[in-house]
C-alpha cells in the first residue's frame, strides 16, 4: 500500500472517529492538511468504497461472524489463501507422522 493510500485510509478513520460522513472533499482536505500528495482519483474511489458503511462498526466486528464477509472483501483473499496454505502444510506433516517415520528419525 502506498503512502497516499495509507493517508486516505487514516483520513477516513479520522472522519469516522468524529462521526462525519466520508466524502471525497473531506478526504482531500485532510490529506492536504497533512502535506501528503495524493492523486485525485483516489479520493472518489475511497469515498465510494466507504459510502453507506459505518467504518467504526466494520472495525469493531472484524472477528465476528456478522462482519466476516466484509474483512475478506476489504483485505482481498490473501489472508484466506495464506490460511489454506498453512492448513495444507500441516496436513502434509501429519501424514508423514502417520506412516511411522519423520524427517529427523
Amino acid at each position: 500500500m502506498s503512502i497516499a493510500e495509507k493517508a486516505i485510509v487514516y483520513a477516513a478513520l479520522i472522519l469516522a472517529d468524529d462521526n462525519v460522513a466520508i466524502t471525497a472533499d473531506k478526504l482531500e482536505a485532510i490529506t492536504k492538511a497533512a502535506g501528503v500528495e495524493v492523486e485525485s482519483i483516489y479520493f472518489n474511489l475511497f469515498a465510494k468504497a466507504f459510502e453507506g458503511k459505518d467504518l467504526n462498526e466494520l472495525l469493531l466486528n472484524v472477528g465476528s461472524s456478522a462482519g466476516a464477509a466484509a474483512p475478506a472483501a476489504a483485505a482481498g483473499g490473501a489472508a484466506v489463501e495464506e490460511t489454506k496454505a498453512e492448513e495444507k502444510a500441516e496436513e502434509e506433516e501429519e501424514s508423514d507422522e502417520d506412516m511411522g517415520f519423520g524427517l529427523f528419525d
